[in-house]
């Protein structure tokens, strides 16, 4: 008589729960034997997240660069653009030009040519960069983008405008009357003649509003531009323009009523939005409450026709989604930016400090990769690229001054959306009313 098999005796649940060990070492083994298998894993998934996320340049397994043409109008600018909005070609005559200061910036001229060239394949412009054309030239030279520069030359995409002595990052900002010939004053001098419809630079920002109020003016009516960034909410779709970040640090009730004013019309315009819900940065959300400033906006904010005033903002409501603009002075903006550009890195080495250790967090890391990297993305300043700067007589996009090609794409696309979408009309409109 054959002995009885001792698995045979078993139920079909003791079994399974006797493979699960099995199953798990043999994981296990696999894994360790496959030592590739997170760089694979995180492939996959930076692939699945490419395309829906096609902003960004795609680099093939041959190391070939293949770039998707973006939609020109700003739905959405802290998120790359769905594959449904591509286009399969952009027609010359579609084509903006785009002024760039190329000697802006603590890595230009190179990443800003990169960048330039970039948003030539990718949107409906052309550029007009200004900068020293050695340094320039040396720089194509050093990145491999001589071929590319010539190619756009000769399309009629590109054309280099020689300056004079650039100013420097920590120059102050009165040099833009000493260095006339500076790249970002001649920069300026094209959109004021017609010769460009927006001017992008990431250099000295007090150089850049300086020579934007000498070389532009400002708007009739409007006392002090403001620089107005884009902020993400828990809405993808949905940011929040904050201004001002920077340009002014002392200001009047008079001065936040005219931001609000112009957040208005930016809003509603290039970014879509109806009716934008305006708020006034605050310590809490009663009228009475916030310092004589404060006081006096309110007052002024909540008695305006033109806009549609949605009270004070707190601190924790400016990502909320409830507010389309946020006004406040440039020394509280400045800081809420600066505050703002720490969180994606140090919300990144929070999470990674939780993970579990050993194989098992490695595995758990290679599928959580690419939702980390979503996360940094829609807090991080390269996919907004650049704030604008409102008030001024003309489209003027400043960049961060650590700004690489990325970051220039980013720019140029809310420049060109700037520049298309009838803001300076619209803008022009409100002088009558701010006499």
């Amino acid at each position: 008589m054959l002995p009885k098999d001792p698995d045979s005796a078993r139920t079909p649940e003791s079994r399974s729960k006797s493979n699960r060990p099995r199953a798990i070492r043999r994981l296990v083994i696999w894994y360790r034997r496959n030592a590739s298998v997170t760089s694979l894993v995180d492939s996959a998934t930076t692939s699945a997240s490419a395309a829906t996320s096609v902003a960004e340049t795609v680099v093939t397994g041959a190391g070939s660069v293949a770039s998707q043409v973006l939609q020109p109008l700003v739905f959405d600018p802290l998120r790359r653009l769905q594959g449904g909005d591509e286009q399969s070609e952009i027609n010359d005559a579609d084509r903006l030009w785009m002024a760039v200061d190329g000697m802006g910036g603590d890595h230009a001229p190179g990443p800003i040519l990169d960048g330039c060239l970039q948003a030539i394949d990718r949107l409906p412009l052309k550029v007009r960069f200004v900068g020293e054309r050695e340094r320039v030239l040396a720089a194509a030279d050093q990145l491999d983008l001589r071929d590319r520069l010539e190619a756009a030359q000769s399309a009629g995409h590109l054309d280099l405008v020689g300056s004079g002595p650039s100013i420097g990052m920590d120059d102050e900002a009165t040099a833009v009357r000493r260095k006339r010939d500076a790249s970002i004053n001649l920069a300026m001098d094209l959109v004021k003649r017609g010769e460009a419809l927006a001017v992008y630079s990431a250099g000295n920002s007090g150089a850049v509003m300086a020579s934007a109020i000498f070389r532009l003016g400002r708007l009739k009516g409007i006392d002090r531009p403001a620089i107005g960034a884009l902020f993400p909410t828990k809405d993808p779709s949905q940011p929040v323009l904050v201004l001002d970040v920077g340009a002014n640090m002392d200001c009047k009730a008079t001065y936040l009523h005219q931001f609000a004013l112009l957040g208005n019309i930016y809003s509603r315009d290039v970014l879509q939005v109806e009716r934008p819900r305006v708020g006034l940065l605050n310590i809490g959300e009663e009228e009475c409450k916030g310092n004589d400033l404060s006081i006096k906006t309110h007052e002024l904010l909540r008695n305006e026709q033109r806009l549609h005033f949605a009270g004070n903002c707190e601190g924790r409501d400016v990502l909320s989604g409830e507010f389309d603009v946020v006004v406040c002075d440039g020394f509280t903006g400045n800081v809420l930016l600066k505050f703002l550009e720490s969180v994606g890195s140090v919300l990144l080495g929070v999470l990674r400090a939780e993970l579990p250790r050993g194989r098992r967090g490695k595995v758990g890391s290679a599928f959580l990769r690419s939702n980390l990297r979503r996360i940094k993305k829609r807090l991080d300043h390269a996919e907004h690229g650049g704030a604008l700067l409102l008030g001024v007589n003309g489209v003027a996009v400043i960049g961060h001054g650590s700004s690489k090609a990325l970051s220039v794409v980013s720019a140029l696309r809310i420049a060109h959306s700037a520049a298309s979408h009838g803001v300076m009309e619209d803008l022009a409109a409100l002088q009558s009313g701010c006499d």
